[in-house]
């Protein structure tokens, strides 16, 4: 136990050294002292409520999702009975009532045809139900119902999708360790630390960034059109800007156009002609394909540009477009484009978000936990030295060194794995503090009890060490467990709260028992005490 080969030394000085280097940008940044650009500058962020910033909460419409996935089937069904060999005619699909239903004009079809529809529809989840239940009526009427299972196991993908959409648009943005976690079903909380106006990411993450290319019907007329009336197969979409067209909406074929889900990139440009601000996109394979055999198949018809159900402008196909590349114009200015091409580039959020509650954190609150904190930490760490070397002495004074390194080890490793520190961090970091010297007390006074039974110097060292890190050890491994379940199942404070815990207990138990052992070994070599003043 007492026996500390050199490499270990060099070892446990290394982990400690290097641990506590990584602390000093923060401590410089503390302080307002200018870091050295040429070093590396692994910093502590700091959370909303220490730095202020801004919070937002999103709000998602469930029922959205189960529009999307009947007009996703409805376009599937017809595809897969399109392509069917031999051919299968069904009327028109109805999507009333929240369900698909469809007839066929061959009722000796129905197996042909539930064989074809059958591979559309799967499992939802771990539930053991089907996500769509799938019905024939009089013998020839197929009537597709969307279950409950599904529909929930939808509503969580779009959730899951639209929570890592909201984080690479904040990303983007460059601001430093946003909060994003869900709440509930529906709900997801956006805190950005330092972010003062959040009128730019509210509008940001606002946009659904929902790209579409229809075909414009141009056999529908302009009254039919202004009285809501649509051709069977279309549908009236509005203009983002019907100033500036003159028209107020058109109409454009409900299906078969192209989705913008398959773009691999979305830049802000000027267009050469005009000069006025443009969003550029890139296609991948599957989706240039697709735009060009749109194109091609369409030349010298007009096609729609649509984002989040608003038609930005309606251009005719001069000619074939097969680069895979294209420009989206509606009267952007520069940010307006920049902001929609970051969007797009992100991706389209499988569901509106609307805007539920936002509000704006300041700095002062902060400040002043920051300044309260430290005084904390700064008076409560004086009182724990002074009682610890008065009570153990020289054993008290290497227990008080391994409390400074546990401090800057602790600071050292947030800051490298970039943590965010919170207000309850701040309270994990002084409960570490001062639950840090447990170990030393343990240890020192298992030292005393094999003095008292009369063992020699080397042998109570030695047994105080070995007795007391079983005690140590378990009482740790609890406390990390229940840091863990906090991690896992609370919320950002909480989170927050185990991540400075869980570290703070890793480091005090190799301080503590690593760092003090080797000290003492090597002071019980050189000195050889006949006795210890513990």
């Amino acid at each position: 136990m007492l026996d500390f080969p050199r490499w270990k030394q060099i070892w446990f000085w290394f982990l400690t050294l290097a641990a506590g280097a990584a602390a000093l940008p923060s401590l410089f940044e503390l302080g307002n002292i200018r870091w050295p650009a040429m070093l590396p500058n692994p910093v502590i962020h700091l959370g909303l409520d220490l730095a202020g910033g801004s919070h937002i909460l999103l709000e998602a419409d469930p029922s959205q999702v189960t529009r999307q996935r009947l007009d996703t089937m409805e376009e599937s069904v017809r595809a897969k009975v399109r392509l069917a060999n031999p051919a299968i005619r069904i009327g028109d699909i109805s999507s009333k009532d929240g369900k698909l239903t469809f007839m066929l004009d061959d009722p000796a079809k129905v197996d042909a045809v539930r064989e074809l529809i059958l591979p559309l529809t799967s499992g939802a989840g771990l539930t053991g139900q089907r996500d769509w239940d799938i019905q024939v009526i009089d013998g020839s009427r197929f009537v597709m119902t969307p279950t409950k299972e599904g529909i929930d196991l939808a509503v969580t993908q779009a959730m899951d999708t639209a929570t890592e959409v909201v984080r690479k648009r904040i990303d983007s943005l460059g601001t430093r360790e946003p909060t994003i976690i869900r709440q509930g079903a529906d709900r997801i909380v956006v805190q950005v630390p330092g972010l003062k106006d959040p009128s730019a990411l509210k509008n940001l993450l606002g946009q659904t960034a929902k790209l579409e290319f229809r075909l414009v019907d141009t056999t529908a007329s302009p009254t039919d059109i202004a009285q809501g009336i649509a051709p069977p197969g279309s549908q009236i979409v509005p203009y983002a800007n019907p100033g500036k067209s003159g028209v107020a909406a058109i109409a454009v074929k409900r299906l078969g156009g192209i989705k913008g889900d398959q773009l691999t990139n979305a830049q802000q440009t000027n267009d050469q002609q005009s000069n006025e601000a443009v969003v550029s996109i890139t296609f991948d394979q599957q989706g240039g394909a697709k735009f060009a055999k749109l194109t091609t198949e369409n030349v010298n018809r007009p096609f729609a540009i649509i984002l989040d159900g608003k038609v930005l402008s309606a251009p005719n196909i001069n000619e074939p477009i097969i680069g895979g590349s294209a420009q989206i114009s509606g009267g952007f200015t520069t940010e307006s484009a920049n902001s929609l091409a970051i969007s797009l580039r992100s991706g389209a959020l499988p569901v509106d978000l609307k805007v539920v509650e936002e509000r704006s954190v300041g700095p002062d609150l902060g400040a002043d936990s920051i300044r309260k904190g430290m005084i904390a930490m700064l008076v409560g760490t004086i009182a724990l030295m002074t009682f610890i070397i008065v009570t153990y002495g020289r054993f008290g004074v290497y227990a008080c060194i391994a409390l400074v390194c546990n401090v800057l080890m602790i600071l050292g490793v947030m800051a490298v794995v970039g943590t965010t520190l919170t207000l309850p961090g701040i309270a994990g970091f002084v409960l570490t503090i001062g639950a840090a010297v447990d170990a030393n007390v343990l240890i020192y006074e298992r030292i005393r009890e094999e003095r008292a039974r009369g063992r020699r110097v080397m042998q109570a060292v030695e047994m105080g060490y070995k007795e007391a890190s079983r005690a140590i050890f378990d009482a740790n491994i609890t406390n990390v467990i229940a840091a863990v379940l906090m991690f896992m199942f609370g919320t950002g404070p909480i989170k927050g709260f185990a991540v400075v815990l869980i570290i703070g207990i890793a480091t005090s138990v190799f301080t503590a028992v690593s760092l003090t052992r080797m000290w003492v070994a090597s002071w019980l070599r050189k000195a050889r005490p006949a006795d210890l003043m513990i």
